[in-house]
């Protein structure tokens, strides 16, 4: 199993990236390269050294590890929220604007990422109950222009087992997204070119974190209940949940919900692919004030779309997490068999339905250009925990909001 730092190489900014944070030390680890190993259940997040421990709330001491890493990554702005059975926590940190005197606030609207995934998932497993589709449904049931589609299940889409190349890798969309942030995508598009690339392995037999899946399964929700996706989240799960800062834009919607924080990112898109720390000289730069990281909140993210276009606030994010590894809106069986999918990959962490095992964490990691963010449930103790920030990649290349969770973790429950 890698090491915490270790895991943080950075892969192309785009790819929405997914940490898994395992046993004592929260192992997180980029979910974007393809993992051959086939899952054993014998390893599960379950299993993981801080399930079963005792959680230990003390406000001034997670504030203070909250506020000193947020400092120390020059972070613009972030909030962080944990929820316990012995109390609850909110905490906001830094402004709104890079330079700017506005204070972050805890109902800012943030940019959420890849946290959108656990939407899309699930909605396929709601349809999944009413009997509009079957897990084990081939994709070329729905999308006959899918290679292997015969063979690819809609499981595997939901679990990135399929093999399908993930388009957030290729050039061709971090070229367009650096030249013209403002595009709208349409997901046609998004799905041509991870379908225009070679699988990387048969379905099956490996796991590789790819966006495309999320496409799909985003377009076949939409071709079951003929209505757009927007509306699908609306109806299935914000309403009954009381979500009303939480949103899924139209395609052509690149605004943000008043109030927001604004998303920071150094270099581009494109540089990003080869890794994104910033050298020696331009940090001491960057502390200096003369260098300045560039405002990605007005970038459209269609180009994300099922797979993280989403936005919502922390508190929300919160209520949000604590139903998807709670329950709440599936039925007792079909969570429970969510949560049994969730199966760790060799070097890739745990993924299952839509979720992502994270230690004795249920939940999920997202990152645009500009934000980073995480939410994560703990059933066994009734923890929450919720992270962003606003500059993502941070200085070091590495996702912020998961590094500060971790700590976190490892405060309450004692990790090393």
């Amino acid at each position: 199993m890698v090491g915490f730092e270790d895991a943080q190489q950075r892969t192309p900014l785009p790819a929405l990236r997914l940490l898994a944070l395992f046993a004592a030390a929260v192992t997180a680890v980029s979910l974007t390269a393809c993992a051959a190993a086939a899952p054993t259940p014998a390893a599960s997040v379950a299993d993981s050294a801080l399930s079963g421990r005792v959680v230990e709330f003390d406000a001034a001491t997670l504030t203070a590890v909250f506020e000193q890493q947020a400092e120390e990554m020059m972070l613009p702005g972030a909030v962080m929220i944990v929820r316990t059975p012995d109390g609850d926590l909110e905490v906001p940190y830094g402004v709104t604007e890079w330079g700017g005197s506005t204070p972050v606030t805890i109902d800012d609207h943030v940019r959420i990422g890849s946290n959108t995934k656990t939407w899309t998932g699930t909605a396929i497993l709601q349809l999944v109950e009413e009997g509009a589709i079957a897990l084990e449904d081939p994709v070329s049931k729905y999308r006959p222009d899918v290679p292997n589609g015969d063979g690819i299940t809609i499981e595997q889409l939901l679990t990135m087992r399929s093999g399908l190349f993930n388009y957030t890798a290729t050039l061709e969309l971090n070229a367009a997204m650096d030249e013209t942030p403002e595009r709208v995508w349409d997901p046609e598009e998004l799905v041509r070119m991870g379908l225009a690339e070679s699988p990387s392995f048969e379905p099956g037999k490996g796991y590789a974190y790819s966006n495309t899946n999320t496409i799909l399964l985003g377009l076949i929700a939409e071709e079951l209940e003929q209505k757009p996706l927007p509306e699908i989240f609306q109806e299935r799960l914000f309403q009954p949940l009381g979500l009303i800062e939480t949103s899924m834009p139209a395609l052509s919607d690149a605004s943000m919900p008043s109030p927001y924080a604004h998303g920071y990112m150094f270099s581009n898109n494109v540089d990003t692919m080869d890794g994104s720390e910033l050298s020696a000289e331009d940090r001491a730069a960057v502390e200096a004030g003369e260098m300045l990281p560039t405002d990605h909140a007005a970038d459209n993210p269609s180009w994300a779309w099922a797979a993280g276009s989403g936005i919502s606030t922390a508190p929300e994010l919160a209520d949000w997490v604590a139903a998807l590894g709670g329950g709440g809106l599936l039925s007792d069986g079909m969570q429970q068999r969510r949560i049994e999918s969730v199966q760790p990959s060799e070097g890739e962490g745990a993924y299952g339905w839509g979720l992502a095992g994270m230690g004795p964490f249920y939940g999920h990691i997202g990152e645009l250009p500009g934000y980073n963010s995480f939410m994560g449930y703990d059933p066994d103790t009734d923890v929450t925990v919720v992270v962003w920030a606003t500059l993502a990649p941070n200085l070091e290349g590495k996702p912020a909001a998961a590094i500060i969770a971790r700590s976190l973790m490892d405060a309450m429950y004692g990790g090393g």
